[in-house]
């Protein structure tokens, strides 16, 4: 069933007696020529661009929990391109150019907003970082703004320009960056893949990899073995977790990044705002309520659930950044387990076992990155070559000494 208004005037005067599963509930084939592990956002994407744009038949995605039930709807929506270095920014404008068009491909209502970005500047050494970052994304289209106080004033005058520590002074405007509905992203993902014979497995958790002379053969699952001809790991968090019951070791911890929504309030804030002078990040939902958070907590785990040093730091940079925040109740508040990588920065690359790939290391990025991950890593596995913009994604980075260190955003929180 395709959506569309007449297909919802068909319902209304049916009394929405005629409306089907997103997506079907199919039991494990004994074998797929790919198999996908990880339900989230990028294992979605992955596996619907190897069905649309490689023709691959046999795919199944295999997900420990329920669709949506992980990172994919635990972020802060936002999607963005403006990164700095070449390694990042040609892909982040790759992902932003599939987001634009995300809702008429999939067919589905992402609730894709490009509000704008604007990420404030409070010294004279970070308005020239920013010049710089902003030239960067000049070049691949991205397209940037370089605003100064009054500029940022016209636009947000609630804002503390005039706080004695951190003034601000000016900010770089991304205008086709903004906003996307989490859960929404990755359910359309699953209807459009599901509508091309990709079979979406819930409640299916990967135990162990079959691998024979340097070759994998399948998986092990709750649900019994299934072989596969090529196998791609996307599981953010876990990613260590999962990697290690092939006999490997990432170069990846586990943080917990903790998000907020306020109670519902009237229009105030139509973009996303980043303050300079700490991390803290702030947009309004579609719901009236304000949608931020900030820093990774300071310690390794695998809950979904922060702590509270963080929830006062977060609350205390949105205080000095926005002082009518502190009128506004918290709603609500979860945690995202990332994948962080030592130096901020992604990987899609092959592993050392034949028919084994891994998608992971997002860090802060994963959400926006969603669709070219997808089909970058969708690229990889159909044709074993890395895509043009995502070469630079290598596992082997460390060892040859080729990091992609956009500003030390990796797992040390005393870089951030």
């Amino acid at each position: 069933m395709r959506y569309s208004a007449l297909a919802i005037m068909r319902q209304v005067l049916q009394g929405h007696r005629g409306w089907t599963p997103a997506w079907r509930d199919p039991e494990p084939q004994s074998s797929y020529d790919f198999i996908v592990i990880g339900g989230g956002g990028h294992g979605l994407a992955t596996a619907y661009y190897l069905a649309k744009e490689h023709n691959a038949a046999k795919v199944a995605v295999l997900e420990k929990g329920w669709i949506g039930g992980g990172n994919v709807g635990r972020n802060t929506t936002i999607i963005r391109a403006n990164y700095l270095l070449d390694g990042n920014q040609p892909f982040y404008e790759l992902s932003l150019k599939l987001w634009e068009n995300l809702e008429q491909d999939l067919n589905y209502n992402a609730m894709v907003s490009q509000r704008g970005i604007l990420n404030l500047c409070h010294t004279d050494a970070q308005r020239d970082a920013y010049r710089r970052r902003g030239n960067a994304m000049m070049f691949t289209g991205s397209g940037a703004e370089l605003l100064d106080a009054e500029g940022v004033r016209a636009m947000y005058p609630f804002l503390n320009f005039d706080d004695a520590r951190f003034p601000i002074k000016g900010g770089l405007l991304h205008r086709r960056g903004g906003t996307a509905r989490h859960d929404g992203v990755a359910w359309g993902y699953a209807r459009a893949a599901d509508q091309r014979g990709v079979d979406i497995i819930q409640n299916c958790e990967v135990t162990g990899f079959r691998i024979e002379n340097g070759k994998l053969l399948g998986v092990e699952t709750t649900r019994g073995y299934i072989g596969a001809k090529k196998v791609g790991v996307a599981v953010a968090g876990s990613s260590g977790r999962v990697m290690a019951q092939a006999g490997m070791r990432l170069p990846i911890e586990s943080h917990v990044l903790q998000a907020f929504v306020t109670e519902g309030l009237k229009p105030v804030l139509d973009g996303v705002i980043t303050y300079g002078a700490g991390h803290f990040y702030v947009s309004q939902s579609d719901k009236g309520g304000l949608v931020f958070g900030g820093d990774i907590d300071g310690y390794n785990t695998y809950a979904q659930r922060g702590n509270l040093p963080v929830v006062e730091d977060v609350a205390e940079g949105g205080m000095s950044l926005m002082p009518m925040i502190g009128r506004a109740r918290l709603l609500r508040m979860w945690g995202g387990v990332m994948d962080m990588s030592m130096d901020g920065s992604p990987f899609i690359d092959h592993t050392g076992i034949e028919g084994l790939y891994f998608n992971g290391g997002w860090c802060y990025g994963g959400f926006k990155a969603t669709p070219a991950s997808g089909f970058c890593f969708a690229h990889l596995m159909a044709t074993d070559r890395p895509h043009d913009v995502a070469s630079a994604y290598r596992l082997d980075r460390f060892r040859t000494g080729q990091m992609i260190d956009e500003k030390g955003v990796g797992a040390q929180p005393n870089l951030h």
